[in-house]
């Protein structure tokens, strides 16, 4: 019987696909597990390379075969699909990730630690607590509009016209519609509370964490997109350098080449949407505020709004941020002004 040198596993909720390989790619068993006998049939096999495909429940999958003396590396989806050769299936799946396992360059993501998902969920939680606020506002603003009440476009100050409307509400307002407009008040308080509560629970981490303190340092970096970023680039062996951390946040534009001419197009948007769209709107605030500002990057910045336009700049800025942020965690260094506009620090 050949050595199985790797391992494609197809995870699932309950039935998981396996298919071992040897050097060659050759196919030497496939097997269906059980979510429960999973573990227990690796920690049977002597070590070798696993590959898992990114999914839910794949860092936890990753770690715990990882105790047992196997190499684990989770391959992201869009590098799978070119190996499966016939018709889709979780077995074909798994031969697959075998097939993508052997490739040396292949990219894969880095296995997040328990911590690293504690501080992930909050973000998660956080921001579809923020989704449906916002949700509620809407209704609200729908609702009153029917009677004749118009509140204001920005949810600081709808709240507030909304609160002048329930110490005195109209009188062509029911009883019973005050009581819904009061029900509806307490729970907008009650979203209010938690995500402050999750917004603190995120600062005080992004205070203890060195890398997150020098990312502070950045302007337009505030603790929530530090956080994500330490998230992200914890491990930066996961990526070749910051240009390469910038294309995984979908912050470079897209582009097709063919016959010596290369077409660039608009951005790939492509990677971690949340943590992208952070970016864009600390550095959209940043740009906000440069008009009258003579340091070298206001200036810089206020160069490429001439140039190029304010949202280009937006994002050129952001796509800036991230390649800033990855050098500060992955490589341990200080926050330095002038290098992030293009100058060399010189000594005092």
């Amino acid at each position: 019987m050949k050595e199985v040198t790797i391992i494609g596993l197809d995870i699932a909720k309950s039935v998981f696909e396996v298919c071992s390989q040897d050097d060659g790619g050759n196919v030497v068993e496939r097997r269906q597990l059980v979510r429960g006998h999973v573990l227990g049939w690796f920690a049977q096999r002597p070590p070798c390379r696993v590959g898992i495909e990114a999914c839910g429940g794949s860092h936890y999958w990753a770690r715990e075969i990882t105790r047992l003396g196997h190499q684990v590396r989770i391959i992201p989806p869009q590098y799978v699909k070119p190996y499966v050769r016939t018709n889709k299936s979780d077995a074909h799946d798994a031969q697959a990730i075998g097939r993508a396992l052997r490739e040396p360059d292949m990219p894969s993501v880095a296995i997040a630690t328990v911590p690293e998902q504690d501080v992930q969920a909050l973000h998660r939680v956080r921001s579809r607590l923020i989704a449906e606020r916002t949700a509620l506002i809407n209704q609200l603003r729908g609702l009153l509009g029917e009677y004749g009440i118009v509140l204001p476009k920005r949810i600081e100050q709808a709240r507030k016209g909304f609160t002048k409307l329930l110490e005195n509400p109209p009188e062509a307002l029911s009883l019973m519609f005050r009581d819904l407009l009061r029900d509806h008040n307490q729970e907008l308080h009650q979203k209010d509370e938690k995500i402050d509560r999750y917004t603190t629970q995120i600062e005080q981490q992004v205070e203890a964490d060195p890398a997150g303190q020098r990312v502070r340092k950045i302007l337009g970096i505030g603790p929530l997109t530090a956080s994500a970023l330490v998230i992200k680039v914890r491990h930066g062996s996961a990526y070749q350098n910051g240009r390469h951390f910038s294309a995984s946040l979908g912050l470079i534009p897209r582009h097709a080449g063919t016959g010596g001419k290369v077409t660039i197009k608009g951005l790939s948007k492509r990677g971690d949407r949340y943590l992208r769209g952070l970016l864009i709107h600390g550095a959209r605030a940043v740009i906000a505020h440069v008009k009258h500002k003579k340091d070298p990057l206001s200036l810089w910045i206020k160069n490429l709004i001439d140039r190029r336009g304010k949202n280009k700049a937006v994002v050129a800025l952001a796509n800036k941020h991230a390649r800033i942020a990855w050098r500060l965690i992955a490589k341990n260094e200080t926050y330095d002004a002038k290098r992030a506009c293009g100058l060399q620090a010189t000594a005092a």
